[in-house]
C-alpha cells in the first residue's frame, strides 16, 4: 500500500493475531510505532488479546506502560483488555486493580474479571462479584454465569445450584446451548443426575455435541454405564457428531465386566471414524483393555504400538499394567526403554517401577530406581515415597523404609499406611500401632487403607481383642465405614486366632454381600481350625462364582490330604482337570549383577538351567555323602557305647 494509516496497521495486527501469530503481529506494532502512526484503542485491543492468548506478561507490562502515556487508560475497551491480559497472565491482583480504576464497567470486563477468579477457583469473590454486576443493572450473559457453574462441583453446593438455575431463569439463559450445557454438568457433579436428565430431555431442541457428551459423561460419573452406552448409541440414531471426548468416555464405561464386550465394538467403531491415531482415545483403550477380566496384556500392547504420538499416560499405562499384572522383569526393561526415549519420568512411572523392584525384591535395582527418583526431585512425592517404603519393606530392609517415610512429608495417608503395613507384615505389630496412634495423634486423614494395614497387623500378631476393638470403632470413632477388605482382615484374625465361630457370625453380619475375597478367607480359616465340613460348603459356593479361580481347590485338596481323605481329594483334582484348572506355581527371585533370575519347582525355562541343574545335582551328592558318612560315625559311636556296656 502506498498509503497506510492506523486502519490499515489496525487491521493487519488483528488479522495476525487472529490466526495464531504473536510474534508477526507483534513486529508489526513496534514497526507501525518506528514510523510514527499514532496507536489508538483498537491497535491496544487487538495487541492485548495476543498478549493474552500467547501468556507474554512482560509484553503486555510494556504496553500498559504506553497505555498510561497514551493517555488510554481510562478508556472502557482498553481498560477492558487489559484487564484480560492480566487475569489470563495469572496476575489477578493487578486485573483486579485496572478493574477498581475503571471510570466505566462493560459486561465484558465484569465477566473477565469473574472469569479470572473462577480460574483462582476464588468461590466466595467471584459471586460477590455477580451479585454487584447484578446490583448494578448490567446484562448476564452467557459469559458470566458458565464460568460460575464450574465452581458448582460438590453435592454441597446444591442449593446454591438450584439458585443460581433459578436466577438463569429469571436472565432469559435457560435455552442458551452453553449455560444449558455448564447446567446439566453442574447438577451432575453435585449429585443429582435426576435433574441432569430433566434439564437434557427438557432442552432437547438446543441440543448440540458437547450437550450429548455432557450427559454421557454424568452417566459415567454416577456408575450408570449402560445408560452412558445407550446415550452413544442415541447420539448416533440422532445424527450428532461423536468426537473424541466421546469415544474416550464411552470406553470408560467398558472398564466394568458386564460392559467388556462393548469395548471393542467400540475399538471397531474408532478405527471406521479413523480416529485410532488420536493419543487420547488410545490411551482410554490401553486402560480399558488392561482392566479387562481376561488381562488383555498383548491387546494394550498392541494400541501402544499403534500410537504415532506417545505421551506420557501411554507409557505409564503400559508400564502400570505390567507392573500389576505382575510381569515384572517386563516393567523393569519398559521402564528402561522409556528412559532410552526420553519420556519424562514422573510420580506415576517411578511408582510402577519400584512396585516392581519389590515383588522381585531386587534390591540394587530398587536402589537405583530411589537414586534417579532423588535426581528428579520426586522422592518425596506422596506416591513415590510410599512405593519406595513397600520396596524396603519387601526386601527385608526395615530400617530403610523407616528412613524413607521419616524423610518425605507427614501430610497424607499414603506413606504412612506403607510403614504400617511394612512392620504388620514383617510382624512388628508394636510398632504398626505405635505408628497408628501418632498417625491420628497427628490429626493425618485416615483411610480405608490405613485400616485394611492396622487390622493385617493384629492378625499377625494374633491380637483379637485389639483388632475387634478397632474393627467395632471404626465408623463410631473414626468414620470410616467398614469396607469387604475390613470384614476379610477381621475373618483372617479371627480364623488365625481359631476362632471359627466369630468368623462365621461376622459374615453372616455383614450388610452387603460377601464377594469371593471374603469366602476364601473364611475358607482359610477353616482349614486353619479343621472344619472340613464347613469348608465343602463354602468350597461349593466359591466354585460355582469364581469355578476358574485355584486356590479354593487347593486349599480343599490340602484339607482332604491332612484327613487322610484320598478319595474326595482325587475326585477334586479331576475336577480341576476337566476345568482345566491349573494350580499357580509359586516363584522364588535372586538378584546376580544386578539382573533378576526367576524359579519355580522342576523349571527349565531359565537359559543356564542345565548348568543350575548339574550344579544342585553334585551339591545334593555331597549332602548325601555327608549324611552317610555322619550315619557311619554315630554308629561306630553307638556301636562303641554299647560294647562298652556289653563288657
Amino acid at each position: 500500500m502506498s498509503h497506510r494509516d492506523t486502519v490499515s496497521w489496525n487491521t493487519m495486527i488483528a488479522g495476525y493475531v487472529n490466526v495464531g501469530c504473536f510474534s508477526t503481529s507483534w513486529e508489526l506494532f513496534n514497526d507501525m510505532r518506528r514510523r510514527k502512526f499514532s496507536v489508538d484503542e483498537y491497535t491496544f485491543g487487538s495487541i492485548l488479546k495476543g498478549i493474552a492468548c500467547n501468556g507474554k506478561l512482560i509484553c503486555g507490562e510494556q504496553l500498559h506502560s504506553m497505555v498510561i502515556k497514551v493517555g488510554c487508560e481510562l478508556d472502557v475497551y482498553t481498560a477492558s483488555s487489559l484487564l484480560d491480559m492480566y487475569s489470563k497472565c495469572g496476575k489477578l491482583g493487578d486485573a483486579y486493580m485496572v478493574f477498581k480504576m475503571m471510570s466505566e464497567r462493560s459486561s465484558v470486563s465484569w465477566n473477565a474479571m469473574i472469569a479470572g477468579f473462577v480460574e483462582q477457583a476464588d468461590f466466595e469473590t467471584s459471586f460477590e462479584l455477580f451479585c454487584c454486576m447484578e446490583n448494578e443493572g448490567m446484562k448476564i450473559h452467557d459469559g458470566t454465569v458458565a464460568p460460575l457453574l464450574t465452581l458448582l462441583n460438590d453435592p454441597d453446593y446444591f442449593r446454591l445450584m438450584i439458585q443460581l438455575h433459578s436466577k438463569i431463569i429469571k436472565h432469559g439463559l435457560s435455552s442458551n446451548t452453553t449455560v444449558c450445557n455448564a447446567l446439566l454438568t453442574s447438577y451432575s457433579e453435585c449429585g443429582s443426575l435426576e435433574h441432569a436428565e430433566k434439564l437434557f430431555n427438557d432442552a432437547f431442541d438446543v441440543h448440540d455435541s458437547i450437550t450429548w457428551n455432557s450427559m454421557l459423561g454424568a452417566y459415567l460419573l454416577h456408575n450408570k454405564e449402560k445408560l452412558a452406552i445407550k446415550i452413544f448409541f442415541d447420539m448416533q440414531e440422532f445424527g450428532f457428531e461423536r468426537d473424541i471426548y466421546t469415544y474416550t468416555t464411552v470406553i470408560s464405561a467398558c472398564f466394568e465386566e458386564p460392559y467388556q464386550v462393548y469395548g471393542e465394538c467400540f475399538h471397531c467403531l474408532i478405527i471406521k471414524a479413523g480416529l485410532e491415531n488420536s493419543t487420547a482415545i488410545a490411551n482410554t483403550l490401553i486402560s480399558m483393555y488392561l482392566k479387562s477380566s481376561r488381562k488383555a496384556m498383548v491387546d494394550a500392547l498392541r494400541v501402544f504400538e499403534s500410537i504415532d504420538h506417545r505421551d506420557s499416560v501411554s507409557w505409564n499405562s503400559v508400564l502400570t499394567g505390567l507392573s500389576q499384572y505382575g510381569l515384572n522383569e517386563d516393567a523393569v526393561k519398559f521402564f528402561g526403554e522409556m528412559r532410552s526415549h526420553d519420556v519424562g519420568i514422573d510420580h506415576y512411572s517411578f511408582s510402577a517401577v519400584l512396585r516392581s523392584c519389590a515383588d522381585l525384591a531386587a534390591l540394587q535395582l530398587g536402589r537405583q530406581v530411589h537414586v534417579l527418583a532423588l535426581k528428579s526431585g520426586l522422592e518425596s512425592n506422596e506416591h513415590v515415597a510410599g512405593s519406595l517404603i513397600f520396596m524396603y519393606s519387601k526386601c527385608g530392609l526395615l530400617d530403610d523404609a523407616r528412613k524413607s517415610f521419616e524423610e518425605t512429608p507427614k501430610d497424607s495417608p499414603i506413606t504412612w499406611n506403607f510403614a504400617i503395613f511394612g512392620y504388620a507384615q514383617h510382624g512388628q505389630g508394636e510398632l504398626a500401632l505405635e505408628l497408628f496412634h501418632q498417625m491420628t495423634k497427628s490429626k493425618v486423614k485416615l483411610d480405608h487403607v490405613t485400616f485394611v494395614a492396622v487390622l493385617t497387623a493384629c492378625s499377625h500378631m494374633g491380637w483379637v481383642e485389639e483388632g475387634r476393638h478397632i474393627l467395632k470403632t471404626m465408623e463410631s470413632k473414626y468414620g470410616i465405614p467398614l469396607r469387604m477388605e475390613h470384614y476379610a482382615c477381621a475373618i483372617d484374625l479371627f480364623g488365625r486366632a481359631g476362632h471359627l465361630d466369630e468368623a462365621k457370625t461376622l459374615v453372616k453380619s455383614m450388610p452387603f454381600e460377601p464377594d469371593a475375597m471374603v469366602w476364601k478367607t473364611l475358607l482359610g480359616a477353616c482349614r486353619n481350625c479343621g472344619d472340613v465340613e464347613y469348608a465343602n460348603q463354602i468350597a461349593s459356593h466359591l466354585l460355582e462364582i469364581v469355578p476358574e479361580e485355584h486356590c479354593t481347590y487347593v486349599i480343599l485338596s490340602d484339607m482332604y490330604g491332612r484327613l487322610k481323605r484320598w478319595d474326595e481329594r482325587a475326585n477334586l483334582t479331576r475336577l480341576m482337570r476337566e476345568r482345566g484348572v491349573r494350580k499357580v506355581p509359586g516363584w522364588s527371585w535372586m538378584e546376580i549383577n544386578n539382573e533378576s533370575h526367576a524359579f519355580n519347582a522342576e523349571d527349565t525355562s531359565h537359559p543356564n538351567s542345565k548348568e543350575i541343574y548339574d550344579t544342585l545335582e553334585g551339591l545334593m551328592n555331597e549332602i548325601r555323602m555327608l549324611k552317610r558318612a555322619s550315619n557311619s560315625e554315630a554308629f561306630v559311636q553307638e556301636w562303641a557305647v554299647f560294647d562298652g556296656c556289653c563288657g
